[in-house]
């Protein structure tokens, strides 16, 4: 067994070529599309390596054939200072691959000095790539991780302890709870002063800085909060057009003062699975042709600012965008991402809506003392 980093562009080929092996006649698996996962590890593309490093390798066997992969990466944050992660990872079933895989990433980290090893993430966002997937009754969504069920087990020999439960629920339309909501959601959205407006793309700059101030005033008491930026939360919404109708964005205010938000995306994953991770110029035109076959949406980030916090803003989100789709006719599901076992009323509010939790992700964490 040989342990080679990926260096070459014929490293990147066996890189992704890797998953070729690991998922050979799993229906249920969905290529992510290779361009995306490339910019994760792109210095020109990630801003995560202005404060970080990535380095990634490939497991080779005896006869030369690929049969495993893992990333390593590393953030500094000002408050809980430089912290390890691994991703991408992928073997085939062979603990002896998995435990080289392993070692060479840990054993970098440690070198970097790193506090605490998160995994599997991405070296970035939350949004894409995180978590290890644990159950699932549904396909798997576009930029959401999918694994064997063996990779637990390694995982957990290797010292990883659960750190967050993340679940994801679909809301389907004969299913949603509308009755009782829009008794609650009508209280709020008559409230004087308040109004719940769709995202509209004549009027990009408004909404993209309605986003900023919300987003920054949501999550300034996160931990390692770090603030958005308007020219990267507007060149954001302009690159995700084609997979966001403006009825698909939610924004509330107070007043002129912006309190809420509520965005979701087309599950373009309906689409791209047959593309096995390729996004040239055909799948872009059969990407646009089939747009209109896709019927099921997904919630990407959801956020109310501190001041406006259980007054039910997030329950007039919703109903307007149930609202929209209701005039469109395009989505008969809703599904719900990362919600966190920390968030016992968010998945309170969501069974009461009907939602249906479909898949459980894991996020482990090993203290870096841990590692010989």
């Amino acid at each position: 067994m040989t342990i080679r980093e990926v260096l070459s562009a014929q490293d990147i080929r066996e890189f992704h070529g890797v998953l070729d092996v690991v998922y050979a006649g799993d229906d249920g698996f969905i290529y992510p599309i290779t361009e995306d996962v490339e910019a994760v590890f792109d210095v020109s593309k990630n801003k995560s390596f202005q404060n970080g490093a990535a380095r990634r390798w490939l497991a080779v066997d005896a006869a030369g054939h690929t049969a495993g992969r893992i990333a390593a990466f590393y953030t500094v944050k000002p408050k809980s200072g430089k912290r390890g992660g691994i991703g991408f990872f992928e073997s085939i079933n062979d603990p002896t691959v998995a435990n080289a895989l392993f070692d060479v990433a840990e054993d970098w980290l440690t070198s970097e000095l790193c506090l605490s090893i998160d995994a599997p993430i991405n070296f970035g966002d939350r949004d894409s790539y995180w978590g290890l997937l644990i159950s699932a009754t549904t396909p798997p969504s576009y930029r959401e991780n999918y694994h064997p069920k063996y990779y637990q087990q390694w995982f957990v020999a290797r010292g990883y302890q659960l750190e967050i439960e993340q679940n994801t629920y679909d809301i389907v339309e004969k299913e949603f709870n509308y009755e009782r909501f829009s008794k609650i959601a009508e209280r709020v959205m008559s409230k004087p002063g308040y109004r719940f407006e769709f995202f509209r793309y004549a009027q990009l700059d408004k909404f993209a800085a309605d986003f900023v101030s919300i987003y920054n005033e949501a999550w300034t008491f996160h931990d390692d909060f770090e603030p958005l930026q308007y020219e990267e939360l507007h060149k954001r919404l302009k690159e995700i057009k084609p997979a966001m109708p403006e009825e698909f964005a939610i924004f509330a205010y107070d007043n002129d003062k912006p309190i809420g938000f509520f965005v979701a995306i087309l599950e373009i994953n309906q689409v791209l699975k047959d593309f096995k991770g390729s996004m040239g110029w055909w799948q872009k035109i059969q990407f646009m042709l089939n747009r209109g076959k896709i019927n099921k949406a997904k919630g990407i980030v959801f956020g109310i600012v501190p001041s406006h916090h259980n007054l039910g803003v997030e329950t007039g989100l919703i109903i307007k965008f149930h609202q929209g789709n209701a005039i469109k006719k395009r989505m008969n599901t809703m599904e719900l991402a990362w919600v966190g076992d920390f968030n016992p009323k968010m998945i309170s509010m969501l069974e009461s809506l009907g939602a249906v939790k479909t898949k459980v992700h894991h996020t482990y964490r090993k203290e870096i003392s841990g590692i010989i």
